[in-house]
C-alpha cells in the first residue's frame, strides 16, 4: 500500500462540500447524540481542519457514518465517532495489529485494525469509549469491533473486542491474529 503524504490527504473543494453536507445532515437527524452542540460551531472547526476532514472522509468512505458525540471543553474540541449501526463494512475481516498479521502463517487478512486506523488518522475506541458510545445508541447488534487493547493483554497475544447483545455491552478477548467477516473496528477523531 502506498504511503500517503500530507498533500494526498487534502480533499478537493467538491469532496469537502459533499462531505460537509453529509455530516450536517447526519448531525441534524441525530440531535440526541450531541445535545447542546450547534452545527455552526462544528462546521467552523471543520472548515479549518483540512487533514481531519480527510480522515472524516475516510471514515465515511469505509462505512463508519461519523457523527459528533461530544465536546471536550478543556481542549475546545469536538469528538466524532463511527456511528454506523454495525461495525463499518469497509473495515471488517482485519486482525488486530501488524504484529498479528505477520504472525499468521496462512490465510492472512488484507490488513490490521491498528494499521488501518493509523493510516486513516483516527483512534481505535478504547473499552471506555466503546461503552460510552453504547450509551447514546445501540451499536454492533450483529457485528463486533476491535477495541484498543491494553498492553499487558496484547503482550500475551490477545486483543479485545466489543459488541451489544441481549441489551448489554460485552467486551471479550480473542487471539490478536484472528479475523472474522463480522468483526471490524470503530474509530474516533477529535478536532
Amino acid at each position: 500500500m502506498k504511503k500517503l503524504t500530507g498533500n494526498d490527504k487534502v480533499l478537493s473543494p467538491e469532496q469537502r462540500t459533499k462531505l460537509l453536507g453529509v455530516l450536517k445532515n447526519r448531525f441534524e437527524k441525530n440531535m440526541d447524540r450531541h445535545k447542546n452542540i450547534v452545527w455552526v460551531a462544528v462546521q467552523a472547526k471543520l472548515e479549518t481542519a483540512h487533514g481531519k476532514l480527510w480522515s472524516l472522509n475516510e471514515m465515511e468512505a469505509t462505512g463508519g457514518e461519523p457523527d459528533v458525540i461530544g465536546y471536550d471543553e478543556a481542549a475546545n474540541a469536538y469528538v466524532f465517532c463511527d456511528c454506523s449501526a454495525e461495525s463499518p463494512k469497509g473495515r471488517r475481516s482485519v486482525c488486530y495489529d501488524h504484529e498479528a498479521l505477520e504472525a499468521r502463517k496462512e490465510f492472512k487478512p488484507a490488513h490490521s485494525a491498528v494499521a488501518m486506523a493509523e493510516e486513516m488518522g483516527i483512534d481505535l475506541l478504547t473499552e471506555q469509549a466503546y461503552r460510552a458510545l453504547q450509551q447514546i445508541g445501540s451499536f454492533d447488534n450483529k457485528t463486533s469491533s476491535w477495541l484498543k487493547t491494553p498492553t499487558d493483554i496484547r503482550a500475551l497475544g490477545g486483543a479485545i473486542f466489543g459488541d451489544y447483545r441481549f441489551g448489554h455491552v460485552f467486551v471479550y478477548h480473542n487471539g490478536a491474529e484472528s479475523y472474522y467477516a463480522a468483526r471490524g473496528f470503530r474509530g474516533s477523531l477529535t478536532l
